[in-house]
């Protein structure tokens, strides 16, 4: 076997108060043209999870998928991904994280762990050398992720370590998190999946050891790769972190507001990273494995700190029409506790806040600007509660669905998964990379935003130019979460597809090259459009919502951005046609023959 790999999935049965691991060998075939993580995730999803099933359904399985990378002295390659069928959308999705996890999930011995089943009583699932046994946890229901944790290590010892969920995945919120150190594999409603299971946290032990090729040349690559990661290229994520988007992205008429209405918000300076960082930074932290440290922390009112990032910002903050840090600070905060994203709760709570205004919910205390509002939202989404609880519990989507009206037109959703914090109007490379993505509305999965910003292309006129950059972005990014690299790293690399192979084949051994990447690439993306295909999307599901494609941003001044639908479907069909892809978005035969989806 190449280096840095084992050769198998161990398949984890769940029933009762046992679990069985059965080993999956994993073709090197396979291994090569899928590389890992996200792309490896996907193809396990085609060969184990059965056509058209529930995504609760305990028969469906849940990844934990390594790569070759994984506990090597590379920056940032301690991460791991999370794929499955997302209760929220009803497609594929998938979500990455970074955490010791990693690198002890992967030296149990497996290059992903695969869950099926479901135990008859709350419990956590022990994972090492010795195989998988699962451990009662009734004394573990309804408490966050992080308390969790500490209560297993402290049972188990600190050789472990924890992915848990919170009291909203226990409940079945379809945008539930898993969380492991404080982070989170956030998008899709992966800690719903994990709680249907009855597994309330995972826990992994070390128990072996795997080489890689090139030991020296490991070593020198990782100093290099470190000495960069300091340079200019990263500087905005180590002294502001993500949060620096905030400013520049309302000058330029991009920050989604009150339910993307708007593209600029009154109240940004109080949330930005410059004010905050001066008044409220205490720290600056880092990932396992990680050089760059772009996690920054902040006081809270009150006592304590929260991590703050752009997202969670957006969503809580603008998106809400919130301006008062505190609030978004303590809203942050609860979604921690109660172990649900960010985004596709701020989406959702957003899109409820609208649905008051015209008079479609009753409930008038939920308004925009009202912090104590969303935090009551919140509370309501994490504990399900009858009425506006349960039906803000399952997304934006389908919660337009029950409230009709016409609502579906302004639910911030893509395929069911809530906008992230980019105005497709005003940066329309991005509005194709949301349209077409395989997971839904996503910027980690199409980066297409930079092509926008870069100032190359108009970001207000799509075209083929745009087309191309989404292509381009995507299969980047493709290879980043099937490697694993941290995005934040892609700036450093000069020449990545040649750079990234070069990596590859001092861990493997592998005649790795630049085309071989770029080829693997495409084959990921076309492995996720293939099984969504199979679970009922079409080239209808390939869009955003009418709101952005019929109502101009107004810009200020007289200026509009407009994003008609004619030319969002031109695009997407010239992304079909870059892709290879027939008139309706689909795979073709030859293809489909490429993806080994039996091997």
């Amino acid at each position: 076997m190449a280096g840095g790999l084992f050769g198998q999935a161990l398949v984890i049965d769940i029933e009762g108060d046992r679990a069985a691991g059965t080993p999956l060998p994993l073709d090197e075939r396979v291994l090569r043209r899928y590389l890992g993580g996200v792309g490896l995730g996907t193809w396990l999803m085609h060969r184990l999870a059965p056509p058209g099933g529930d995504p609760l359904a305990p028969a469906a399985p849940l990844a934990f998928v390594f790569s070759s990378l994984v506990g090597t002295p590379l920056t940032t390659s301690a991460k791991f991904a999370v794929v499955a069928k997302s209760p929220l959308t009803g497609l594929l999705t998938d979500a990455l994280a970074s955490s010791q996890f990693a690198i002890a999930g992967k030296l149990t011995g497996n290059d992903a762990l695969v869950l099926r089943g479901r135990a008859d009583r709350l419990s956590v699932l022990l994972v090492d050398g010795d195989g998988p046994r699962l451990e009662p946890a009734d004394d573990l229901a309804g408490l966050p992720a992080a308390e969790a944790e500490t209560l297993v290590r402290q049972r188990f010892g600190r050789g472990w370590r924890t992915a848990a969920i919170g009291p909203a995945g226990e409940r079945g919120v379809r945008y539930a998190t898993i969380s492991h150190d404080g982070r989170h594999a956030g998008r899709g409603g992966l800690g719903a999946v994990l709680g249907a299971k009855n597994i309330k946290a995972v826990l992994v032990r070390a128990a072996t050891k795997v080489g890689v090729a090139d030991q020296a040349g490991v070593l020198a690559a990782a100093r290099d790769l470190r000495a960069r990661s300091f340079g200019p290229a990263t500087a905005k994520y180590r002294e502001l972190g993500t949060l620096a988007n905030l400013l520049a992205f309302n000058a330029v008429s991009t920050l989604p507001t009150r339910n993307f209405t708007a593209a600029t918000f009154d109240g940004a300076a109080n949330l930005a990273a410059e004010e905050l960082h001066d008044l409220r930074g205490v720290a600056r932290n880092s990932c396992a494995s990680c050089s760059i440290g772009c996690e920054h922390i902040y006081s809270r009112k009150g006592g304590g700190s929260q991590r703050m990032e752009y997202e969670n910002v957006f969503a809580l903050g603008p998106l809400c029409g919130v301006s008062d840090p505190d609030d978004v600070f303590a809203a942050s905060a609860r979604c921690d506790e109660l172990g649900i994203d960010t985004i596709s709760a701020g989406g959702t709570i957003a899109w409820a806040m609208e649905c008051v205004e015209r008079g479609l919910i009753d409930e008038p205390w939920l308004r925009f600007g009202d912090g104590a509002a969303l935090l009551r939202a919140l509370d309501a989404i994490g504990a399900r509660t009858p009425g506006l609880g349960e039906l803000l519990a399952h997304g934006s989507r389908h919660a337009a669905a029950r409230v009709g009206h016409g609502s579906i037109e302004f639910a911030p959703q893509v395929k069911g998964l809530e906008l992230p914090g980019y105005e497709p109007r005003s940066l329309q490379a991005m509005a194709l990379g949301l349209a077409v993505n395989a997971r839904g509305a996503d910027h980690n999965r199409s980066g297409a935003y930079e092509a926008d910003l870069s100032g190359d292309l108009d970001r207000f006129d799509g075209g083929a130019a745009h087309v191309a950059a989404a292509v381009d972005t995507e299969d980047r990014a493709a290879v980043m979460d099937s490697m694993i690299l941290c995005k934040f790293l892609r700036g450093v690399f000069e020449d990545p597809f040649t750079e990234w192979a070069r990596l590859l084949a001092l861990v493997t051994g592998w005649d790795t090259d630049a085309a071989e990447l770029r080829a693997a690439a495409r084959r990921i993306v076309a492995a996720k459009r293939a099984f969504n295909t199979r679970e009922g999307a079409t080239r209808a599901d390939d869009t955003l919502p009418p709101r952005m494609l019929a109502t101009p941003l107004e810009l200020g001044s007289g200026r509009t951005a407009a994003l008609s639908a004619q030319r969002l479907a031109t695009m997407v069909t010239g992304y079909y046609a870059a892709r290879g892809l027939d008139e309706q978005g689909r795979v073709t035969s030859d293809d489909l023959a490429d993806l080994l989806l039996d091997a």
